[in-house]
């Protein structure tokens, strides 16, 4: 049932948060973006309403089965700590106990999320990319003189992606199966604390929004506690995140980054520790709707399935 619920519940969050983090990434990636209107301007003005839906048919595809694998493994990792525990998968359990099925969570998503993660990003970002490679530095002019110039070709380059399923096939025959799981050590550290801090949050929200003599929040409380608990998983999530981004677009045009540690040095020395902490606004805002929805919707699903099995 829970794996189920969680399914449903991703689907409806992904079609909710889409375009707001198609503005995330490329925030994140792209130092051009002042900020996030700036970013929504000029995404319209090149690329109207589709600019901000771009990578999403993978997500749809493939948030099902990554939904109801995170919410599937902490209830069951959860039934079993409180088990061996105390003795029982419905005793009530601590703090402790949902954070580390949290923390599990997280984990054993990113071996699922990681080449979607690839894809999405890449496809989100390659028309700045583009745009970056083709614009000259400064650095190369040359002193001589101008020579004539030579006829122009035919029409520019297309973008170089697709699709999702394109992006895949490419990136593994480009960069191999480590390509497609480019900035998963970011990806691991993102998740494993920000989904502790997810499950965490929202339970203890539940336990202080429900009404006395209860044992359920009404679906207020659920909403609030959704949203509050999405806001904070992301707040703790949104460092690695700029640097899972940066190293997941990295390998379209000349590689910047050696690693994780590298990509966190040189990201602070050029842009100053601010850089960590780019989208952190947008995704919050993101956050509170898309997360509402994925626990009401969770919530609601989990309850109808029990009662056609009771």
């Amino acid at each position: 049932m829970e794996f189920a619920a969680g399914a449903i519940g991703g689907v409806c969050g992904v079609a909710v948060g889409y375009p707001l983090d198609t503005v995330k990434v490329r925030i994140q990636t792209d130092p051009k973006y002042t900020g996030i209107w700036h970013c929504i301007r000029d995404t319209y003005r090149r690329e109207r309403v589709w600019g901000f839906y771009r990578g999403l048919s993978l997500p749809v595809c493939t948030v099902s089965l990554v939904s109801s694998v995170s919410f599937g493994t902490y209830r069951h990792c959860l039934a079993h700590v409180c088990r061996f525990r105390y003795g029982s998968a419905d005793a009530k359990p601590a703090k402790t106990d949902i954070t580390l099925s949290g923390f599990a969570s997280g984990l054993v998503r990113v071996f699922l999320t990681s080449p979607t993660e690839v894809a999405k990003v890449r496809l989100q970002t390659q028309t700045q990319t583009q745009t970056q490679q083709r614009r000259p530095s400064a650095s190369g002019t040359s002193a001589a003189p101008p020579t004539c110039p030579a006829p122009a070709v035919g029409r520019a380059p297309g973008p170089k992606y697709r699709g999702p399923l394109h992006c895949l096939v490419s990136v593994a025959r480009e960069e191999g199966l480590r390509g497609l799981y480019k900035g998963s050590s970011a990806l691991l550290f993102r998740d494993g604390h920000s989904f502790a801090t997810y499950f965490l949050s929202y339970a203890v929200l539940c336990e202080q929004l429900t009404p006395a003599g209860r044992s359920r929040p009404d679906i207020l409380g659920v909403l609030v506690a959704g949203g509050c608990a999405g806001v904070l998983a992301w707040a703790v999530a949104t460092p690695m995140d700029v640097i899972k981004s940066r190293l997941q677009a990295d390998g379209q045009g000349q590689r910047r980054y050696r690693g994780l540690l590298h990509c966190v040095v040189t990201s602070v020395r050029e842009e100053g520790p601010r850089v960590l902490f780019k989208g952190l606004s947008l995704n919050c805002c993101r956050a509170f709707p898309v997360n509402m929805v994925v626990f009401v919707t969770y919530e609601a699903v989990l309850r109808l399935m029990q009662g056609l099995l009771s």
